[in-house]
């Protein structure tokens, strides 16, 4: 639990899922330095707050009624629970994805600043249609996360642009709608044939949605674990867990067409991918929190590659229930197949976990792992 002062007074905020052992806080100095800025609005019309990490915006912004656009799950999941602890009424919120249409019309638009510079891009050529001269445009970020490709984003797709002073190293942008003549077309979604030699996907065309990881290309790790992954036969149920533009699920999916894939990732842009690349066959697309809402010990085979941050904190609590909710998730005698770079050291994590694992395939940079459910 953390507070966050602001001019209504103190909230309480929380990451999702909580953890009274995260050291991480629910806010930042870029949303305390937005909300200073905002201050008390009049009348803001109709607020549409963009990427907002774990609903400390939405919440303190809530007597407004805004409309929260994020790819998170668990974003959402976290402004749901922290309105809900502030005794705010969920209804005060309007929850959307980054799939959803935005609102048609936008008076204060308030962006905090995205990892991924793709993301942004779809976004603020989704946004543009809602704007108006007049509406007050404002983006937030770390110091850290605003690049001059940011701010070369905010003035071709939204139009003149300028930042603020730094304070406590978190900065402002404001910009000015003004509809730039002769913008470029949103470019997103991208395509791409995939590489040979990767097995049973080899030479396949992806689609890929803004802010997935690599979308312009297979990354060097996944077409290690798409050459290494295990075969099966028969009606078995396989997990493609955290799984992107779900190429990892495809490839499980070619190699066994009686399987039953489930493609599970909290992204929404993700989610949106991995629909339009899965072969024809069973398949089920889960937006969650790694395999929650799957049956305990209903699957057969996990396939992972688990990212090591979150936004821009490094650290492996992903991976922790990642791990423990593929286990869970398993049959017995069931697999879970990991793959990640030497350094991290998931086989330490997964011998607590499972009591077992076994190097598959390894190069100088990454490794793959197996780890299986005992039988009891």
């Amino acid at each position: 639990m953390n507070r966050l002062t602001t001019s209504r007074g103190e909230l309480e905020l929380t990451r999702h899922p909580e953890d009274p052992r995260d050291p991480l806080r629910a806010w930042d100095a870029a949303d305390a330095y937005l909300l200073r800025h905002l201050g008390e609005p009049a009348d803001p019309g109709q607020v549409v707050i963009a990427f907002d990490r774990w609903g400390a915006l939405a919440t303190a912004l809530a007597a407004h009624r805004p409309a929260q656009i994020s790819d998170s799950h668990l974003a959402q999941e976290a402004t749901r629970a922290n309105l809900k602890r502030n005794g705010v009424d969920a209804d005060a919120v309007r929850l959307l994805s980054t799939r959803d249409d935005p609102p048609p019309r936008a008076d204060t638009l308030l962006v905090r600043v995205p990892k991924s510079l793709a993301l942004l891009e779809d976004q603020l050529h989704r946004l543009a249609p809602s704007l108006r001269p007049d509406t007050v445009v404002v983006g937030a970020g770390m110091v850290k996360e605003i690049h001059t490709s940011t701010l070369r984003l905010f003035e071709t797709i939204i139009g003149p642009t300028r930042t603020s002073p730094a304070q406590q190293k978190a900065r402002l942008i404001f910009s000015t709608f003004s509809a730039p003549a002769g913008g470029a077309a949103n470019p997103w979604p991208l395509s791409y044939a995939l590489p040979g030699g990767i097995g049973p996907a080899s030479g396949r065309t992806v689609v890929n949605h803004a802010g997935v990881f690599c979308a312009d290309r297979l990354d060097v790790g996944t077409r290690f674990f798409l050459a290494h992954l295990p075969r099966t036969t028969g009606p078995v149920t396989i997990a493609d867990l955290g799984c992107g533009n779900g190429v990892v699920g495809m490839s499980a999916a070619l190699d066994n067409p009686e399987a039953t894939i489930v493609y599970a990732d909290e992204s929404h842009q993700a989610i949106a991918s991995a629909r339009v690349n899965a072969p024809p066959g069973a398949a089920r697309f889960l937006l969650a929190d790694g395999l929650t809402g799957v049956e305990p010990g209903t699957v057969d085979l996990v396939l992972n590659n688990p990212p090591f941050h979150t936004h821009q904190a490094v650290g492996d609590a992903t991976a922790w229930r990642m791990f423990t909710g593929a286990r869970r998730a398993l049959r017995p005698g069931g697999e879970l197949w990991v793959i990640g770079n030497r350094h991290l050291g998931y086989h330490v994590k997964l011998r607590r976990i499972f009591g077992n694992c076994e190097v598959m395939a390894s190069d100088p940079k990454f490794v793959v792992l197996r780890a299986r459910k005992g039988r009891r």
